[in-house]
Protein backbone atom coordinates (compact mmCIF):
# COMPACT_ATOMS: atom_id res chain seq x y z
CA UNK A 1 0.00 0.00 0.00
CA UNK A 2 2.97 2.23 0.96
CA UNK A 3 3.92 1.92 -2.92
CA UNK A 4 0.43 3.18 -4.34
CA UNK A 5 0.41 7.23 -4.11
CA UNK A 6 -2.37 9.60 -5.18
CA UNK A 7 0.13 12.73 -5.09
CA UNK A 8 -2.54 15.09 -6.66
CA UNK A 9 -5.75 16.56 -5.46
CA UNK A 10 -8.88 18.31 -6.46
CA UNK A 11 -11.36 20.01 -4.31
CA UNK A 12 -14.86 18.91 -5.33
CA UNK A 13 -18.19 19.84 -4.12
CA UNK A 14 -18.34 16.62 -2.02
CA UNK A 15 -14.06 17.31 -0.48
CA UNK A 16 -10.69 17.00 -1.35
CA UNK A 17 -10.20 13.86 -3.74
CA UNK A 18 -7.25 12.43 -4.36
CA UNK A 19 -5.57 10.98 -7.48
CA UNK A 20 -2.69 10.51 -10.00
CA UNK A 21 -1.60 9.68 -13.35
CA UNK A 22 0.82 7.24 -14.18
CA UNK A 23 2.23 6.43 -17.64
CA UNK A 24 2.79 8.37 -20.86
CA UNK A 25 0.39 8.28 -24.07
CA UNK A 26 -2.98 7.97 -24.79
CA UNK A 27 -5.49 8.92 -21.53
CA UNK A 28 -7.37 5.66 -20.20
CA UNK A 29 -9.36 6.50 -16.73
CA UNK A 30 -10.31 4.09 -14.22
CA UNK A 31 -13.15 4.03 -11.96
CA UNK A 32 -13.42 2.03 -8.94
CA UNK A 33 -16.52 0.66 -7.09
CA UNK A 34 -17.39 0.29 -3.38
CA UNK A 35 -16.13 -0.51 -0.68
CA UNK A 36 -12.82 -0.47 -2.94
CA UNK A 37 -10.33 2.69 -4.11
CA UNK A 38 -7.95 2.63 -7.12
CA UNK A 39 -5.59 0.48 -5.32
CA UNK A 40 -7.34 -1.99 -7.24
CA UNK A 41 -6.10 -1.10 -10.51
CA UNK A 42 -2.20 -1.54 -9.38
CA UNK A 43 -1.78 -4.55 -11.67
CA UNK A 44 -3.78 -2.93 -14.59
CA UNK A 45 -1.84 0.38 -14.79
CA UNK A 46 1.71 -1.32 -14.26
CA UNK A 47 0.95 -3.38 -17.50
CA UNK A 48 -0.42 -0.56 -19.28
CA UNK A 49 1.32 2.77 -18.14
CA UNK A 50 4.47 2.19 -21.15
CA UNK A 51 1.82 2.73 -23.70
CA UNK A 52 -1.16 4.56 -21.89
CA UNK A 53 -1.36 7.29 -19.55
CA UNK A 54 -3.54 5.75 -16.88
CA UNK A 55 -5.54 8.28 -14.69
CA UNK A 56 -6.70 6.78 -11.59
CA UNK A 57 -8.41 9.00 -8.59
CA UNK A 58 -10.26 7.44 -5.04
CA UNK A 59 -14.20 9.02 -5.20
CA UNK A 60 -15.32 11.33 -2.47
CA UNK A 61 -15.27 9.36 1.09
CA UNK A 62 -13.22 6.58 -0.21
CA UNK A 63 -9.54 5.85 0.12
CA UNK A 64 -7.40 8.62 0.33
CA UNK A 65 -9.96 10.69 0.00
CA UNK A 66 -11.24 13.13 2.52
CA UNK A 67 -14.04 11.67 4.72
CA UNK A 68 -15.73 13.73 6.42
CA UNK A 69 -19.69 14.07 8.16
CA UNK A 70 -22.46 15.19 6.13
CA UNK A 71 -20.32 13.99 3.00
CA UNK A 72 -22.49 13.47 -0.06
CA UNK A 73 -21.63 10.35 -1.41
CA UNK A 74 -24.14 9.17 -3.34
CA UNK A 75 -23.15 7.85 -6.94
CA UNK A 76 -24.87 11.45 -7.93
CA UNK A 77 -22.28 13.26 -6.06
CA UNK A 78 -19.54 10.84 -7.70
CA UNK A 79 -21.29 11.41 -10.97
CA UNK A 80 -20.19 15.32 -9.97
CA UNK A 81 -16.89 14.48 -8.93
CA UNK A 82 -15.94 12.36 -11.72
CA UNK A 83 -17.42 15.20 -14.28
CA UNK A 84 -15.58 17.76 -12.71
CA UNK A 85 -12.73 15.90 -12.75
CA UNK A 86 -12.64 15.01 -16.50
CA UNK A 87 -13.20 19.24 -16.96
CA UNK A 88 -9.99 19.66 -14.82
CA UNK A 89 -8.02 17.06 -16.85
CA UNK A 90 -8.93 18.30 -20.55
CA UNK A 91 -8.98 14.92 -22.12
CA UNK A 92 -10.44 14.54 -25.13
CA UNK A 93 -12.46 11.30 -25.60
CA UNK A 94 -10.87 8.97 -22.76
CA UNK A 95 -10.96 5.57 -22.92
CA UNK A 96 -12.17 4.98 -19.74
CA UNK A 97 -12.03 1.46 -17.29
CA UNK A 98 -14.85 0.99 -14.45
CA UNK A 99 -15.90 -1.57 -11.83
CA UNK A 100 -18.78 -1.92 -9.98
CA UNK A 101 -20.38 1.33 -9.53
CA UNK A 102 -17.80 3.33 -10.92
CA UNK A 103 -19.38 1.67 -14.04
CA UNK A 104 -22.61 3.67 -12.93
CA UNK A 105 -20.51 6.77 -11.95
CA UNK A 106 -18.97 6.74 -16.03
CA UNK A 107 -22.50 6.08 -17.74
CA UNK A 108 -24.31 8.81 -15.18
CA UNK A 109 -21.76 10.94 -16.62
CA UNK A 110 -22.16 10.11 -19.78
CA UNK A 111 -25.90 10.25 -19.84
CA UNK A 112 -26.65 13.46 -18.05
CA UNK A 113 -23.41 15.57 -18.24
CA UNK A 114 -22.72 14.69 -21.68
CA UNK A 115 -19.27 13.55 -20.97
CA UNK A 116 -17.79 11.60 -24.31
CA UNK A 117 -15.41 8.52 -24.26
CA UNK A 118 -13.71 7.04 -26.75
CA UNK A 119 -14.13 3.29 -25.18
CA UNK A 120 -15.94 2.34 -22.04
CA UNK A 121 -14.83 -0.69 -20.49
CA UNK A 122 -17.44 -1.84 -17.87
CA UNK A 123 -16.33 -4.72 -15.28
CA UNK A 124 -18.64 -6.17 -13.41
CA UNK A 125 -20.69 -3.14 -12.95
CA UNK A 126 -23.29 -1.63 -11.02
CA UNK A 127 -25.85 -0.57 -13.97
CA UNK A 128 -29.00 -2.60 -13.15
CA UNK A 129 -31.40 -3.78 -10.56
CA UNK A 130 -30.77 -5.40 -8.35
CA UNK A 131 -27.72 -5.01 -6.80
CA UNK A 132 -25.99 -5.10 -3.65
CA UNK A 133 -24.95 -7.83 -1.27
CA UNK A 134 -27.15 -8.45 1.83
CA UNK A 135 -24.43 -7.27 4.10
CA UNK A 136 -24.45 -3.76 2.02
CA UNK A 137 -28.46 -3.76 1.78
CA UNK A 138 -28.52 -4.16 5.82
CA UNK A 139 -25.81 -1.76 6.33
CA UNK A 140 -28.00 0.91 4.64
CA UNK A 141 -30.83 0.28 6.66
CA UNK A 142 -29.18 0.87 9.92
CA UNK A 143 -26.31 2.71 9.24
CA UNK A 144 -25.92 4.49 12.88
CA UNK A 145 -26.29 1.04 14.50
CA UNK A 146 -23.21 -0.46 12.47
CA UNK A 147 -21.26 3.07 13.39
CA UNK A 148 -21.61 2.74 16.97
CA UNK A 149 -20.02 -1.44 16.92
CA UNK A 150 -16.94 -1.80 18.58
CA UNK A 151 -14.02 -1.02 15.76
CA UNK A 152 -12.71 -4.66 16.26
CA UNK A 153 -16.29 -5.62 15.36
CA UNK A 154 -16.42 -3.59 12.25
CA UNK A 155 -13.32 -4.89 10.92
CA UNK A 156 -14.00 -8.21 11.40
CA UNK A 157 -17.36 -7.56 9.50
CA UNK A 158 -15.68 -5.47 6.82
CA UNK A 159 -12.87 -7.93 6.02
CA UNK A 160 -15.61 -10.74 5.89
CA UNK A 161 -16.82 -8.75 3.44
CA UNK A 162 -14.47 -7.65 1.04
CA UNK A 163 -13.11 -11.08 1.41
CA UNK A 164 -16.14 -12.27 -0.90
CA UNK A 165 -15.67 -10.68 -3.52
CA UNK A 166 -12.65 -12.68 -4.65
CA UNK A 167 -13.40 -16.26 -5.61
CA UNK A 168 -9.69 -17.32 -5.48
CA UNK A 169 -9.62 -15.34 -2.56
CA UNK A 170 -7.54 -12.45 -1.82
CA UNK A 171 -3.70 -12.01 0.10
CA UNK A 172 -3.06 -10.43 3.28
CA UNK A 173 -1.27 -7.29 1.68
CA UNK A 174 -4.45 -6.70 -1.01
CA UNK A 175 -6.92 -7.35 2.08
CA UNK A 176 -5.16 -5.25 4.45
CA UNK A 177 -4.86 -2.23 1.96
CA UNK A 178 -8.44 -2.70 0.80
CA UNK A 179 -9.67 -2.20 4.54
CA UNK A 180 -7.50 0.04 5.88
CA UNK A 181 -9.15 3.16 4.76
CA UNK A 182 -12.42 2.27 7.06
CA UNK A 183 -10.50 1.99 9.54
CA UNK A 184 -10.16 4.34 12.39
CA UNK A 185 -13.71 5.89 13.95
CA UNK A 186 -13.37 8.11 11.01
CA UNK A 187 -13.54 4.92 8.13
CA UNK A 188 -16.01 3.42 10.45
CA UNK A 189 -18.44 5.57 9.68
CA UNK A 190 -17.87 6.69 5.93
CA UNK A 191 -18.24 2.98 5.55
CA UNK A 192 -21.32 3.06 6.70
CA UNK A 193 -22.36 6.45 5.09
CA UNK A 194 -21.91 5.10 1.66
CA UNK A 195 -23.48 2.54 2.24
CA UNK A 196 -26.92 4.88 3.45
CA UNK A 197 -26.68 7.40 0.72
CA UNK A 198 -26.96 4.82 -2.28
CA UNK A 199 -29.53 2.67 -3.91
CA UNK A 200 -30.96 1.90 -6.71
CA UNK A 201 -32.95 5.09 -7.49
CA UNK A 202 -29.57 6.34 -9.32
CA UNK A 203 -29.39 2.96 -11.47
CA UNK A 204 -33.01 2.99 -12.17
CA UNK A 205 -32.61 6.52 -13.74
CA UNK A 206 -30.17 4.74 -16.21
CA UNK A 207 -31.81 1.82 -17.48
CA UNK A 208 -33.74 3.05 -20.25
CA UNK A 209 -31.08 5.44 -21.70
CA UNK A 210 -28.10 3.02 -22.11
CA UNK A 211 -28.45 1.85 -25.26
CA UNK A 212 -28.29 4.95 -26.58
CA UNK A 213 -24.64 5.00 -25.62
CA UNK A 214 -23.12 4.70 -29.07
CA UNK A 215 -19.61 3.87 -28.26
CA UNK A 216 -17.51 0.94 -28.60
CA UNK A 217 -17.87 -0.94 -25.13
CA UNK A 218 -16.55 -4.38 -23.56
CA UNK A 219 -18.83 -5.97 -21.20
CA UNK A 220 -16.65 -8.01 -19.19
CA UNK A 221 -16.97 -10.28 -16.14
CA UNK A 222 -15.90 -12.60 -13.48
CA UNK A 223 -17.94 -16.12 -14.19
CA UNK A 224 -17.80 -16.57 -10.34
CA UNK A 225 -19.27 -13.18 -9.01
CA UNK A 226 -20.89 -13.60 -5.79
CA UNK A 227 -21.64 -10.46 -5.83
CA UNK A 228 -23.20 -9.30 -9.08
CA UNK A 229 -24.13 -12.57 -10.58
CA UNK A 230 -23.41 -13.55 -14.36
CA UNK A 231 -26.94 -12.94 -15.96
CA UNK A 232 -26.03 -9.35 -14.79
CA UNK A 233 -23.63 -9.01 -17.56
CA UNK A 234 -26.33 -10.83 -19.85
CA UNK A 235 -28.79 -8.27 -18.51
CA UNK A 236 -26.67 -5.24 -19.73
CA UNK A 237 -25.32 -7.01 -22.99
CA UNK A 238 -29.09 -7.11 -24.06
CA UNK A 239 -29.16 -3.32 -22.95
CA UNK A 240 -26.37 -2.57 -24.94
CA UNK A 241 -26.18 -4.79 -27.79
CA UNK A 242 -23.43 -3.17 -29.84
CA UNK A 243 -21.64 -3.97 -27.00
CA UNK A 244 -18.98 -6.35 -26.93
CA UNK A 245 -18.73 -9.09 -23.91
CA UNK A 246 -15.88 -11.27 -22.38
CA UNK A 247 -16.64 -13.40 -19.30
CA UNK A 248 -13.22 -14.52 -17.45
CA UNK A 249 -13.50 -17.87 -15.95
CA UNK A 250 -12.26 -18.71 -12.71
CA UNK A 251 -12.60 -15.10 -11.36
CA UNK A 252 -15.06 -13.23 -8.86
CA UNK A 253 -16.35 -9.58 -8.55
CA UNK A 254 -12.67 -8.20 -8.22
CA UNK A 255 -11.67 -9.74 -11.26
CA UNK A 256 -8.00 -7.32 -11.00
CA UNK A 257 -7.31 -9.45 -8.52
CA UNK A 258 -8.69 -12.99 -9.22
CA UNK A 259 -7.32 -12.55 -13.03
CA UNK A 260 -4.72 -9.87 -13.35
CA UNK A 261 -2.45 -11.17 -16.55
CA UNK A 262 -5.90 -12.48 -18.39
CA UNK A 263 -7.91 -8.98 -17.58
CA UNK A 264 -4.82 -6.46 -18.57
CA UNK A 265 -4.19 -9.02 -22.12
CA UNK A 266 -8.32 -8.16 -22.41
CA UNK A 267 -8.07 -4.41 -21.70
CA UNK A 268 -5.10 -3.75 -24.07
CA UNK A 269 -6.33 -5.73 -27.13
CA UNK A 270 -9.54 -3.70 -26.48
CA UNK A 271 -7.73 -0.08 -26.05
CA UNK A 272 -5.68 -1.08 -28.99
CA UNK A 273 -7.32 -3.40 -31.50
CA UNK A 274 -5.87 -4.73 -34.50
Amino acid sequence: MADWLLDEEYASPSGVVRWACVGQGPPVVFLHGTPFSSYIWRHVTAALSDRYCCYVWDMAGYGASQKSEGQDVSLAAQQEVFTGLMRKWGLHEPAVVAHDFGGAVALRSAVFDGMRYGRLALLDTVALRPWGTGFFRLAREHPEAFASLPGHLHEALVRAHIATASHKGLGKEAADALVLPWLGEAGQRAFYRQAALNDERFTRELEDRLGDLRLPTLIAWGREDAWLPIDHAERLKACMPHARMHVLEGAGHLVQEDAPSRLCGLLEDFLHPA
